[in-house]
């Protein structure tokens, strides 16, 4: 076993006023606070933002977790920043993180030492927001990460069941930054160095602000101007703000968007376009930044982070997702557009990963949001700059999009042949509807089967993740997934390889229980089919209406919000229970109330198909306990 010698302390941001004091700072320039612990590693927002403002010059520090009902000592050890504090809830919108589907008080927490719960409040961005606005009045406040980003609107609170305002109206920020954020953040903190005050920052693309209505809008970038429905609107019209929704979701999918403004009272709301996608510059850029890779040693005492632990020997290849489903907030906060890293740093994180001295020759993931998008785009880039389509897959694959998988055959057995590297796994979910010939038309010259191969004899360690979410047609339409036909056809491609080389590595299906659109006879349905198909589910979730998704729009309004057309929507504790409960037909506790109930829907041949023996094979998935983490997809 190799001994290496412990880093140094400065080679972690500081963490406190004694690290602070060890680099001879008499004060900081930029202070941020984050209701996660901080991990220093690409895959944690507090991390990258830290090192890019490092990397432009400026001295910063970090309030990790503070402790918000106490004297507030957290917030004041580094005393007034020079510049602005920075604000974010962590990777995780807090009330999600918080809070199961039921609205149960989750006990643990991914992203604190020992998993313990209890470390961030609720609506943790406009909570520290409001307590720094009340500590250093004069003193900006940026805020940014997912809860802010999707949040930033007029949007429905699962969690109260009330429509609220924009996260800027509620926390009295000074200016939020959307989406992933190093190219505004860049572009602010060049201002800032000229002295430009953060609070006076307006013409920065992917940010958004309050002004007083009376004021003018900037008009020295020539951008047009789209109006919402103002909140005052939406909390009396549920279809205005489907309507809302609508305009918001095609504008954050455009090269060239337009700006928004809502009214929220006596103020507006601006919503400034989006930034084009980061070039392969750029992502490496952020990817490349000198992390430690590891959590800061002040945890050391205090147990695992265990939303570290499970990507600590992974990679993330690329960014965005171009799917589009109706409940995920990947490409409301990543964008649908893929940003894609280069081949050269992606394996120089394969050689720092090899030196972490823990590491004992596997690599957990090769992946993504979808595993399998890597360097996935237009192959006529000028009609994805007039493309207004939320997703490049539904209902059917763009002729447009490039969908050849070789660029990431071939990083897959480039990091196969690394010296290092016993195993590299692909552990994030793969899109298995782009590896379907009957729906993917893009493969003309078989790179498909040549990633499939690559993939299943090299890659899957034990189990392989994929979403088919549902096998009602109506409601993943509604989900904007294909039909569950493909996954059956998927399913027939991936065990004939299995077959040829002797491999016996389930698939591990996701499914979700009462998302819009979908009925009690349908998860019955749903249970009947996946049992004849050999499942037995347990790796399965309950739909929570996140903020900025289609299906929170559906489930707050009752209409889908482009055709403003009536959805049913399981809505109660009980009628949500009652979907769920299906997925475990095998459970002798179920069994009798699923006879009674679907001999109440008139459905006794679905009760027949469910209750009577299997005859296939049933195969096992993932543990129970698995179910837990299910919130890391809502990332």
């Amino acid at each position: 076993m190799i001994i290496r010698p412990e880093r140094p302390i400065t080679d972690w941001l500081p963490l406190t006023l004694k690290e602070v004091e060890k680099r001879g700072w008499d004060e900081v320039d930029v202070v941020l606070v984050s209701g996660d612990a901080y991990v220093d590693h690409p895959a944690f927002g507090t991390a990258v933002i830290g090192r890019i403002i490092e990397s432009e010059g400026f001295r910063t520090a970090i309030i990790a977790q503070p402790n918000w009902k106490d004297d507030l000592r957290d917030f004041k050890k580094y005393g007034r920043p020079k510049y602005f504090f920075g604000v974010t809830a962590g990777c995780m919108d807090s009330m999600v993180n918080h809070y199961t589907a039921n609205k149960r008080l989750r006990s643990n927490d991914s992203y604190t030492p020992g998993g313990e719960a209890g470390y961030r409040p609720d609506y943790a961005t406009t909570v520290y927001t409001k307590i720094l606005k009340e500590l250093y009045p004069d003193v900006p406040v940026l805020i940014g990460g997912i809860e802010a980003s999707l949040r930033r609107v007029t949007h429905y609170d699962y969690w109260k069941d009330q429509l609220m305002p924009s996260i800027l109206a509620d926390s009295g920020a000074d200016l939020l930054v959307y989406g992933m954020g190093e190219q505004p953040l860049r572009e602010i903190l060049k201002l800032v160095k000229k002295g430009v005050p953060l609070n006076t920052i307006k013409n920065v693309n992917q940010v958004a602000y309050m002004q007083d209505s009376s004021e003018a809008l900037p008009d020295d970038r020539g951008w047009n101007t789209v109006e919402l429905a103002s909140h005052e609107v939406c909390l009396k019209d549920k279809l205005k703000y489907a309507s809302n929704f609508k305009i918001v979701e095609v504008e954050s999918n455009k090269w060239q968007a337009n700006r928004i403004i809502q009214k929220i009272g006596s103020d507006t709301l601006v919503i400034n376009p989006p930034f084009k996608i980061m070039d392969e510059k750029e992502i490496d850029q952020s990817f490349d930044l000198p992390y430690t890779r590891l959590p800061h040693p002040k945890y050391k005492k205090r147990g695992p982070i265990p939303a570290y632990e499970m990507i600590k020997f992974s990679i993330n290849m690329h960014r965005g997702c171009f799917g589009g489903c109706s409940f995920c907030t990947i490409s409301a906060h990543q964008g649908k557009f893929i940003a894609s890293r280069s081949e050269e740093s992606i394996m120089k994180e394969v050689n720092e990963i090899v030196q972490h001295p823990e590491f004992k020759g596997y690599i957990s993931d090769l992946g993504g949001p979808s595993a399998n998008m890597y360097r996935m785009k237009g192959k006529d880039e000028s009609i994805c700059a007039r493309c207004q389509a939320p997703s490049c897959i539904h209902p059917v694959i763009c002729s447009n999009l490039d969908t050849s998988h070789k660029p990431l055959t071939k990083i897959y057995q480039k990091v196969d042949a690394h010296p290092e590297v016993k195993k590299a796994f692909v552990g994030s979910g793969i899109r298995y509807d782009l590896l379907v010939d009957d729906f993917n038309k893009n493969n003309q010259d078989g790179n498909h089967d040549e990633y499939m191969e690559q993939l299943v004899t090299r890659h899957v360690s034990g189990r392989l993740k994929v979403a088919p979410e549902h096998t009602s047609d109506d409601t993943l339409r509604v989900m904007r997934k294909p039909s569950f036909k493909y996954f059956k056809k998927f399913k027939q491609k991936y065990d004939k390889i299995q077959d040829k080389h002797e491999l016996k590595q389930p698939l591990i299906p996701y499914f979700i229980s009462s998302h819009p659109g979908c009925e009690e006879a349908d998860m019955a349905n749903l249970a009947a089919e996946t049992k004849d198909l050999g499942f037995q589910l347990e790796q399965v979730q309950d739909f929570t209406p996140t903020p900025m998704t289609v299906a929170e729009v559906i489930y707050y309004s009752g209409v889908h919000p482009y055709t403003l057309q009536p959805i049913k929507t399981a809505k109660t504790r009980e009628e949500k229970l009652a979907q769920n409960r299906f997925f475990f037909w095998y459970k002798p506790e179920f069994k009798n109330w699923i006879r009674s109930r679907l001999h109440k829907l008139n459905r006794a041949d679905l009760a027949d198909r469910l209750l009577a023996s299997p005859k296939k094979k049933i195969q096992g998935n993932e543990p129970v306990g698995a179910v837990k983490n299910k919130k890391k997809r809502f990332r």
